[in-house]
């Protein structure tokens, strides 16, 4: 889509107090809620420089490699919204609230302009982006800086609460939730997934906190809600794969506290059992609401979808294929493996023929690096008590294989791909240290030339 890239001289001179604004408020934040010796003191700001590091270099790259992109696109529509303000206030508390209808007249010189207005998901990223840039006086960069500390909050909220259930393994966790590249990358920068990132993090932490740990302050419970509502509006896929898989690792580590193994066993079964009967329940219950995700539609989705990534980019190095789908579920499902293995171990070294594409491909191959030395190292049996013991590696490995195949499925271009797979990546990491490092010393590197003790 054709999104004209601005990026003005106002740009790189707001950019830097923008920043430091940031950094003035981190540094007091951290400062006061991890002082002295507390472990995660030295994971916050090296974090936080990533994420805003990755918002400029991926907004340069779509402003002076691609001339433009969604995130600008985004950005343009916002300015938009935020030109209204020139004639009231309360036109534009109507459009950041998308109030008016779109053929309201008072609103059509706004409304005309907008592609996206009767796109919900994506009209909440224009709000949100069109609220924050009010801030930085409607320049893109110090915006995008702006998205990658929100960011930051989810997944540093993310981050703590598995640190709290594996205080000797913060080393581990810290990387695979806060320095995979990728995730860096595009969960920085003014996209979508940049906003879910922020919301999967804060619903995971308040459910722990709520449901586990038994705190039931207002802002817990607000933020939860909210986080939930956010992933909702912009990306319900989302949580089709992961509201299951949080719901079976709060039961599961309950049932921990069963001694007998015939129950708990028998328990786990019927949590399962309510679950996939609930999903279909929901799912078929919100057809409507789902859309193209819906169960009646989504292998049409996943067909439509194959053929015209094919027709768009075929030629340009990024379409990769798994092959005939069909137009049945048992058809679906079949590609199941072939649908993780894309999203977790491809594209493949030999698959890339752009720079981005490379640059995915070694994080890949990484992966299946650190998933081939674990199966060998640990052996197959070792590997599967270590998970059936553990609710929280459970939950990782559900949530990232079910995401990992719904978005292989249905993206059919590596650049796509590369963005879109990002919630599941930090789970499916963390799942892999967890495994490893509960069964060998600290002292033993899993990934060459990075410490963990």
């Amino acid at each position: 889509m054709d999104s004209d890239a601005h990026l003005s001289i106002f740009d790189f001179i707001l950019l830097p107090f923008v920043i430091g604004i940031i950094y003035a408020f981190a540094y007091k934040l951290r400062n006061k809620n991890y002082s002295g010796n507390n472990p995660l003191k030295r994971y916050f700001i090296p974090a936080l420089s990533v994420k805003i590091a990755g918002a400029v270099f991926i907004g340069l790259i779509y402003g002076f490699y691609y001339n433009g992109g969604d995130s600008y696109y985004f950005f343009n529509q916002a300015q938009i919204v935020n030109s209204s303000f020139n004639e009231s206030a309360e036109k534009w508390v109507n459009l950041l609230f998308h109030i008016p209808a779109p053929n309201d007249p008072e609103y059509y010189s706004y409304i005309s302009k907008m592609e996206w207005y009767q796109d919900p998901s994506s009209y909440a990223v224009i709000s949100i982006t069109a609220f924050l840039s009010v801030f930085t006086l409607n320049t893109y960069l110090p915006t995008a800086v702006l998205f990658a500390f929100i960011s930051f909050s989810g997944v540093w909220a993310l981050f703590r609460t598995f640190a709290s259930l594996y205080p000797s393994l913060i080393r581990p966790i810290a990387i695979a939730i806060l320095f995979i590249p990728s995730v860096v990358i595009w969960g920085s920068g003014i996209f979508k997934d940049t906003l879910c990132l922020f919301g999967l993090g804060w619903l995971t932490y308040g459910t722990f906190r709520i449901l586990v740990q038994k705190d039931f302050r207002p802002g817990n419970i607000i933020l939860t809600i909210l986080s939930f509502l956010l992933i909702a509006r912009i990306k319900v896929y989302i949580l089709l794969a992961f509201t299951p898989a949080l719901v079976m690792w709060l039961f599961f580590y309950y049932t921990q506290r069963i001694k007998n193994s015939a129950q708990k066993i028998l328990v786990k079964l019927i949590i399962l059992a309510i679950l996939v009967g609930g999903f279909l329940f929901t799912t078929l219950q919100l057809t409507s609401e789902l859309g193209s995700y819906s169960l009646d539609r989504v292998v049409e989705t996943v067909n439509v979808t194959s053929g015209w990534i094919h027709y768009a980019s075929g030629d340009e190095g990024s379409a990769y294929s798994l092959g005939e789908v069909g137009h049945s579920y048992g058809s679906l499902l079949l590609k199941f493996p072939l649908a993780v293995n894309v999203t977790l171990f491809r594209p493949y070294i030999w698959e890339s023929r752009k720079v981005l594409v490379l640059f995915s491909a070694l994080e890949a191959l990484l992966f299946l690096f650190i998933t081939l030395k674990i199966i060998f190292t640990l052996g197959v049996a070792k590997i599967w008590r270590t998970i059936s013991k553990d609710p929280t590696i459970q939950f990782c490995l559900i949530f990232s294989i079910i995401f990992a195949f719904a978005v292989g499925i249905s993206s059919y271009n590596f650049g796509a791909l590369s963005r879109y797979k990002i919630p599941c990546l930090p789970f499916f990491a963390l799942a892999l240290m967890l495994i490893y490092y509960k069964n060998v010393p600290l002292r033993k590197n899993l990934i060459p030339f990075i410490k963990f003790n």
